[in-house]
């Protein structure tokens, strides 16, 4: 007898400017600066797309890009060495001004 499936596989969160809006309330660990912690969230939990729509509205909020983790990396610095980053690492740097 063979199995069949009952739902269809769940590819990806749908991203509206609600949800992702919510990424700039996470609290951070104790000791981790919360600008790059929500920073970092946003680019290991979304696609390039909404994470340039997330930048938006974290600068519109008046929150810092170059925001460091606690060996002061900031976020650019740390995924300039990712393999499939090349999209994220376009629009920080546009957000960035260069």
């Amino acid at each position: 007898m063979a199995l069949r499936k009952d739902k269809q596989k769940v590819l990806g969160e749908v991203f509206d400017d609600d949800r992702i809006r919510t990424f700039l309330d996470f609290e951070p660990p104790e000791g981790i600066d919360a600008d790059f912690h929500v920073l970092e969230k946003a680019y290991r939990g979304m696609k390039a797309e909404n994470f340039a729509t997330f930048l938006e509205f974290f600068v519109a909020a008046g929150r810092n890009l170059k925001a460091c983790n606690p060996q002061g990396q900031n976020l650019l610095e740390i995924i300039s060495v990712h393999d499939r980053a090349q999209d994220y690492i376009q629009v920080l740097q546009k957000q960035l001004g260069g």
